[in-house]
């Protein structure tokens, strides 16, 4: 995933409300959440509920099914895991390794 899809899905998580709106869907599952239900459970307005789901949907967190009448969400998991692949990918990259497994050097900053 590129930094700047990155930098866009944690900017969408980076909100309050948003990252409780998403976290309820990553509790939800596959099957998703009503948008009804996630109204009612959340408390939150209507109008309030649309544009964050909007935000989460357009970063590629969520996508939105209808069946009839009913509106769900579903958290897009292999969209989190790259956001989180992202962040690991280089981790410690820059530390040295002495050479022996799991002892590392302590660098200090002279």
């Amino acid at each position: 995933m590129d930094i700047e899809k990155t930098a866009k899905a944690l900017k969408e998580l980076g909100h309050v409300t948003r990252l409780t709106i998403y976290k309820r869907l990553v509790k939800a599952g596959y099957k998703g959440l009503a948008v009804g239900t996630l109204q009612e459970e959340l408390e939150i307005p209507g109008s309030t509920l649309s544009h964050h789901l909007s935000g989460l949907a357009s970063a590629g967190l969520i996508k939105q099914r209808r069946e009839g009448r009913v509106l769900y969400c579903v958290a897009q998991y292999e969209q989190l895991d790259q956001v989180l692949q992202t962040l690991r990918e280089e981790c410690c990259i820059d530390d040295k390794f002495s050479g022996e497994e799991g002892d590392f050097k302590v660098l200090s900053r002279d």
